[in-house]
């Protein structure tokens, strides 16, 4: 079972760096938010140490959420999933594979936004590394279960990118990626709240910038906990291995 998965991530590895499209999304485009808002902020210590944490936070939700919906939906439409069911691989070999990707592009994405945040920015390395750990890890979890559930519910891959963007770009907006969320107005502090991006944000900022332990942020730890039990509830139970019917074809 563990050379399986292992042989499974590898594949999954060769995969992604053959597309150029994912590996742009998932590495440069939150690079290129940092290296924007930094320019713009040069200077602004204090509004630096919001936006290194907020991109990390982000980061981690397009490398889990924003990926595993896309790719999921595509290879289940194009009957990919159907036929990796129909192999010897155990499906949980498989699901290991994908998933070990998956957490292997966020820890290099966060390392680099920190190194950058550091070495462009003047912002200092994490306080509580332990800390930042434990909250990637939790924000692994629950946005990828979070990214396999919404990827049941999209009809098909031409429809993937509304789905995902519906989600993902108020998401990020609302939880204080660019900006102190305690700033927003009172309904948007609200919305944010309920949201695991801006807990997942906050224990971020907690351990790369203000020194605090995984103890100081126990509500963070238990909305984000409790959105990874939802995230793998709802991803295991919708789970399919087989393309949606067409409309057209079926009428």
């Amino acid at each position: 079972m563990t050379g399986l998965a292992w042989h499974q991530y590898r594949l999954e590895r060769r995969t992604f760096w053959r597309n150029p499209s994912a590996a742009f999304f998932n590495f440069l485009l939150p690079l290129i938010f940092l290296g924007l808002l930094g320019a713009i902020l040069a200077g602004d210590r204090e509004s630096l140490r919001v936006i290194v944490p907020g991109i990390a936070g982000m980061a981690v939700m397009s490398t889990t959420f924003t990926a595993l919906a896309f790719n999921l939906t595509f290879l289940r439409e194009q009957g990919i999933l159907k036929r990796m069911r129909g192999t010897p691989l155990p499906g949980s070999a498989y699901v290991a594979g994908v998933a070990g990707s998956a957490l292997t592009n966020t820890l290099v994405q966060v390392a680099i936004i920190t190194t950058a945040g550091r070495a462009l920015f003047g912002v200092d390395w994490p306080d509580e590394l332990f800390s930042m750990v434990v909250f990637v890890a939790l924000g692994v979890v629950c946005f990828a279960s979070l990214g396999v559930a919404l990827s049941h519910a999209i009809p098909n891959f031409e429809a993937a990118p509304a789905y995902v963007n519906a989600v993902f770009l108020p998401t990020i907006f609302i939880s204080g990626v660019f900006y102190n969320v305690e700033n927003a107005p009172t309904a948007i502090r609200a919305v944010a709240d309920a949201l695991p991006l801006k807990h997942l944000i906050d224990g971020l900022s907690g351990a790369m910038v203000r020194g605090e332990t995984v103890a100081d942020h126990g509500a963070a730890l238990l909305v984000l906990g409790a959105w990874a039990v939802v995230g793998v509830l709802l991803a295991v139970r919708g789970l399919s291995w087989e393309a949606r019917a067409d409309p057209v074809q079926t009428s």
